[in-house]
């Protein structure tokens, strides 16, 4: 049965905790559908949502960097390969029995060293005789036995063949004197004599047909002359064709090689094979062994990525090239801002304080139970999103959700908040900078690029102590992303409110904001919590004041 293409449910750039929560959740109830849903994260995670993974049981989404398909997603030739050592006549038979005009030639370690087509193959029959007769002359003598289905009556490690191929086969022996055999290899019949004869005169190998046994006085001449022997299993005629076919495909492969890596996105790679003329491309993994072949058709056969955003809807804030990949679904409670697709899509959008509600609320919809550890999951991120209800952006499906989900986990919300926050809370050993990052939103606002990153802490008031610190981190921030604003918002869930601290060319905006009490600087600005509905509509309306014409 045909493997289901996976459908990866992703939230937002820098996760939170009801990005990740709900991808986790909502890819659980896909695959209950029968679809193969993966849930995904575009950054690093957060102290409290890594808290949460471990205390109800979760591995942590796996790493989506791009919308768009590597060619490890992407269907590939299966990785057919030789060695340099095999013969010409073995890798032909291997093309036509996997219906290939290449092979990709591999050392001992799978690792890729050459490409052989049959277009090189061909050289050898089409070229000038030279270059044939100098590959000849490199062939062991068992390649030979191989391919001509012969049997080795005496090999000589002392024997010398230059290459050139004599058939002597029907000659009398009287004539024989007439034909240089020196260092040749020489195809000849049954006669003992002429076989003694051809050795005497310095023939480098004798190729026997059309016998069954070789005389003891022609075994005699062998060794004394060095000269090895095998009987064909072939008449003069197909004998004299396959020689040309026993040398190693590594007297004839091509080493300088276009090829390309597994990591690699389909789209690039389609770019660059423009620039070549080539049927087809190996293909290696990191460690440069030989994953597949592919071709143009390939690419141009491949599928988009299947998407299904949660916890936001703007494409400024999803995973990179999203509009190259396929978006399915969108389950958010944000603001709907440049959201577009070629196609109809499935998007819900509620009016919520948390992602995690609407999640709870789809598995209630279609009478699905949530496992203990689940509910466990969604409660924190409700909890977190909403700041244990304390944020205005709290509905009251927040918190009949909240207690359902509370029920099925077994837990008491309120010990389970100050276990949440309490745990998750202490930043003292996480950096400014990584603060910074680790739960912030870039907003584009009139041409003025904003960024907004929001912190929990005990006591946001006494973050002030570090206000200098701050202030240079945040502008080094803003020279390095070229942010016009950075505003980063210690919130405390305890004291019910927050300090802001900005940074960047329109820093003063962030002053007018959230004004500061007279001769004081960072003021604790008292029930702000919601970046949704109090930091980003405050700073927003301040922007437009000034740059909104």
């Amino acid at each position: 049965m045909k493997k289901k293409d996976p459908v990866y449910i992703t939230g937002h750039r820098h996760p939170d905790t009801d990005s990740i929560a709900s991808s986790i959740a909502y890819a659980f109830f896909k695959r209950s559908m029968g679809v193969h849903a993966v849930p995904c994260r575009l950054g690093a995670l957060n102290q409290e949502t890594r808290y949460l993974l471990s205390r109800f049981g979760f591995p942590e989404p796996v790493l989506l960097q791009d919308a768009r398909m590597k060619l490890s997603e992407i269907d590939m030739d299966a990785p057919v390969s030789i060695t340099p050592d095999t013969t010409i006549y073995e890798t032909l038979k291997i093309m036509q029995k996997d219906d290939r005009a290449y092979c990709g030639v591999v050392d001992e370690d799978q690792h890729l060293v050459g490409m052989v087509t049959k277009s090189d193959l061909a050289v050898v029959g089409l070229e000038d005789t030279a270059r044939a007769i100098d590959i000849l002359a490199h062939t062991p003598a068992e390649n030979i036995r191989k391919t001509i289905n012969g049997t080795m009556v005496y090999d000589d490690d002392q024997s010398c063949i230059n290459g050139k191929v004599s058939i002597i086969a029907m000659t009398e022996l009287d004539r024989l004197d007439h034909f240089d055999v020196k260092d040749r290899i020489v195809i000849v019949g049954a006669n003992t004599e002429a076989q003694r004869t051809l050795i005497r005169q310095g023939a480098g190998m004798l190729i026997v047909v059309w016998t069954d046994q070789v005389d003891e006085s022609v075994m005699e001449a062998a060794r004394e002359y060095h000269c090895p022997i095998i009987r064909s299993g072939h008449g003069s005629m197909n004998t004299s064709r396959y020689l040309y076919f026993a040398p190693s495909v590594k007297r004839i492969m091509k080493t300088k090689l276009i090829s390309f890596h597994t990591n690699e996105l389909a789209e690039d790679v389609g770019n660059k094979m423009l620039r070549s003329r080539y049927r087809v491309y190996p293909v290696v993994d990191q460690e440069d062994r030989l994953a597949g072949y592919i071709s143009r058709y390939h690419i141009m056969d491949s599928k988009k990525r299947k998407l299904i955003l949660v916890d936001h809807n703007e494409f400024s804030q999803s995973v990179n090239a999203v509009d190259k990949g396929k978006v399915l679904e969108v389950i958010d409670h944000h603001r709907i801002n440049d959201f577009s697709t070629s196609q109809p899509v499935s998007f819900r959008n509620e009016i919520v304080g948390s992602t995690a509600t609407i999640i709870a609320t789809i598995f209630r919809e279609n009478q699905m139970l949530i496992p203990a550890n689940l509910a466990g999951l969604l409660l924190g991120a409700i909890l977190s999103d909403t700041m244990n209800f304390h944020s205005p952006t709290t509905t009251e499906r927040d918190c009949s959700t909240a207690n359902i989900l509370a029920a099925l986990a077994d837990l008491d919300i309120e010990e389970f908040a100050e276990e949440l926050f309490t745990v998750t809370a202490s930043q003292e050993k996480t950096s400014i900078s990584d603060m910074i990052n680790q739960d912030r939103k870039i907003y584009d606002i009139h041409s003025c690029k904003l960024s907004i990153s929001q912190v929990i802490v005990p006591s946001a008031r006494e973050t002030r102590a570090d206000a200098q610190e701050i202030a240079g981190a945040l502008e080094r921030f803003c020279r390095k992303k070229q942010i016009d604003l950075a505003v980063l918002v210690y919130t405390s869930i305890l004291e019910n409110g927050s300090v802001v601290f900005a940074g960047g060319e329109r820093s003063s905006w962030a002053v007018e904001a959230f004004p500061d009490h007279d001769g004081e600087e960072h003021t604790f600005q008292e029930n702000l919590l919601s970046r949704k509905q109090q930091i980003f509509p405050a700073l927003s309306a301040v922007i437009s004041d000034y740059m909104g014409g």
